[in-house]
């Protein structure tokens, strides 16, 4: 049998249960995920590395383009990042110049970001980052839209489980 008729058949309805079971680590859904993911952050490198910029630190620069002036507390609800992976992460962006970290005047125990002319200037470099990573890989925009909604969905799944109990 084919590596990829192998991998189908692990991958179907059927074997569910018994992957579930599994203790080898090519049968873990978690492991595929993490993998994946890693793959997917390598492949951002050489197209962020023209930025200056860490995978991480692109993620924290999206979510300040989509909406800035955040305190570092929302920042990291959004990045699911806590405040000490966040903290060290913003100093380098401010130190490269991108955003500026002020206490908040109404509360001082909270820090806000803001961007700088410098960090919203790169938004225009950062627009064509999705385009160059995904048009190294050969999987059919359909199917990366299903994976994106599918993995949207467990996690969603995921979050609403871990209140329940």
């Amino acid at each position: 049998m084919s590596r990829k008729r192998k991998e189908d058949a692990r991958l179907s309805p059927e074997s569910m249960d018994t992957a579930a079971a599994s203790m080898r680590l090519e049968d873990q859904l978690c492991f595929a995920l993490y993998a994946c993911s890693r793959e997917i952050t390598r492949s951002y490198q050489p197209v962020l590395k023209a930025m200056n910029l860490t995978y991480t630190q692109y993620l924290t620069m999206l979510v300040l383009w989509e909406q800035d002036d955040l305190t570092v507390k929302e920042l990291g609800a959004r990045l699911y990042l806590d405040s000490g992976t966040l903290t060290p992460l913003l100093k380098k962006l401010e130190t490269a110049g991108l955003l500026t970290r002020i206490r908040d005047r109404e509360d001082e125990r909270s820090v806000r970001i803001g961007l700088t002319d410098k960090g919203r200037e790169l938004r225009e470099q950062g627009a064509c980052v999705p385009p160059q990573v995904f048009g190294m890989t050969r999987v059919p925009a359909a199917k990366l839209m299903e994976l994106y909604r599918l993995s949207h969905e467990l996690m969603a799944d995921l979050q609403s489980s871990e209140r329940v109990d």
